[in-house]
């Protein structure tokens, strides 16, 4: 271990700033192991990793803190917003540890050997630990994260279209809809098995409109029917029971029906009049109020949805909405996405 004048400050602020990450990142997933899970064995191997990282907290490294010179104290990213239920908390702060420990590693390997191996003994077992808690949780489960999506992405052909759907999903958008009226099978396929790579990176659900041969050939987590598509009862003996499935809805009348049947999941709209579906009157917000009132299932408001009009939907309690234009129509998709979250996130007044 080197010596306490050959300490760069600088090093020693990073180390300090990490180890604190570390601890902190365990620390929230040890109790929701502890209290939501009542996991005694996940417990004690998180407290144990605490206290190995705390007795290598160093004062050395305690003395070294400057959190008022720090240019990254107090930021945060709106992705952060999203972080609604315990899984996607546990997922976070899980990826947050083994961040600060990399970290860890790479700089203590020569000036703290010790810490260094300590890092990366707790990040290998922090993997592991991690999809055990994640399936006790639920996290593998496509219709817990449904429960957990508040902004579905629907696509439409583009040029940039990667670059749009990377943006939105940096930004928390957990659902995305993959839209395509247009073009070869051959070009659809591979766009689509490049989306559903992009999902699966950003822990996020990949449906794929109307085709259920697409669906099946990418392994996207569902498939989205209209109401002149094939009846449900087909559908869902076709992608299994596993899939999600949704369903298009216009009116009460649909929507009640949809509640019988075995979808997971409702677009209600056109909310507005909309270049998408022109032929198509617009429900207005007050119907999509009156059938959450009666769904069973989630209910995902859709139809000219714009940051400007969206607080027309969330007065009515409405928390879940599909949009196009808003996000892939922005100059800025991934600011787009991160208010249309900022406010449905926002409780009503």
């Amino acid at each position: 271990m080197g010596c306490e004048s050959s300490l760069d400050p600088r090093v020693a602020r990073l180390i300090d700033a990490n180890l604190d990450r570390a601890r902190e990142g365990l620390r929230v997933v040890e109790d929701w192991c502890r209290f939501g899970l009542e996991r005694d064995d996940l417990v004690i191997c998180l407290k144990d990793w605490r206290q190995r990282l705390g007795k290598l907290h160093q004062e050395r490294y305690k003395q070294a803190r400057s959190t008022l010179t720090d240019p990254g104290a107090g930021l945060e990213h709106p992705a952060q917003l999203d972080r609604h239920s315990p899984r996607q908390v546990v997922e976070t702060n899980c990826g947050r540890v083994q961040e600060a420990l990399r970290v860890l590693e790479e700089y203590g390997r020569s000036l703290d050997p010790l810490l260094a191996s300590e890092a990366a003994a707790i990040r290998y077992g922090l993997y592991d630990l991690e999809v055990t808690c994640l399936k006790a949780t639920g996290g593998n489960n496509r219709r817990n994260q449904l429960q957990d999506c508040l902004l579905c992405m629907i696509t439409k052909p583009c040029p940039d279209l990667i670059d749009r759907v990377t943006a939105a999903l940096r930004s928390g958008v957990a659902m995305v809809q993959h839209r395509c009226k247009s073009g070869s099978d051959l070009a659809r396929l591979s766009e689509a098995r490049t989306l559903a790579a992009l999902c699966k990176d950003h822990s996020a659900l990949f449906i794929i409109n109307d085709r259920i041969d697409l669906a099946l050939a990418v392994d996207a987590d569902g498939v989205h029917l209209g109401q002149d598509d094939l009846p449900t009862e087909v559908a869902r003996g076709l992608i299994g029971p596993d899939r999600l499935l949704g369903r298009s809805t216009h009116s009460l009348d649909q929507v009640v029906q949809a509640n019988r049947e075995d979808c997971d999941y409702m677009g209600l709209g056109p909310v507005n009049n909309t270049a998408v579906k022109p032929e198509r009157p617009a429900i207005g917000a007050a119907l999509v109020g009156e059938a959450l009132a009666i769904a069973q299932k989630p209910v995902f408001a859709i139809g000219g949805i714009t940051q400007t009009n969206l607080s027309q939907l969330t007065a009515t309690g409405c928390r879940r909405v599909a949009v196009i234009g808003a996000i892939m129509g922005s100059d800025n998709p991934e600011k787009a996405s991160q208010n249309l979250l900022s406010s449905l996130l926002r409780p009503t007044p």
